[in-house]
């Protein structure tokens, strides 16, 4: 998984009726792109995530 700062972390949920958690990468402290990342929800919160299997990054160029 490579991610750059400003693009999205998308958790999708993990059991029926969840909400996919969407963040901003904010800072990559990895290096290459690599995991870990330092993101930023919605809400202002901020963590370091390593993203697992059920998690999708979306470029900022795929965004419209």
């Amino acid at each position: 998984m490579h991610a750059s700062v400003g693009d999205r972390l998308v958790q999708h949920g993990r059991v029926v009726g969840q909400h996919d958690q969407v963040s901003e990468v904010v800072e990559v402290m990895g290096t290459e792109g690599n995991p870990p990342y330092r993101v930023r929800f919605e809400d202002g919160h901020e963590a370091v995530m390593s993203p697992g299997p059920d998690c999708e990054v979306r470029h900022r160029e795929m965004r419209h």
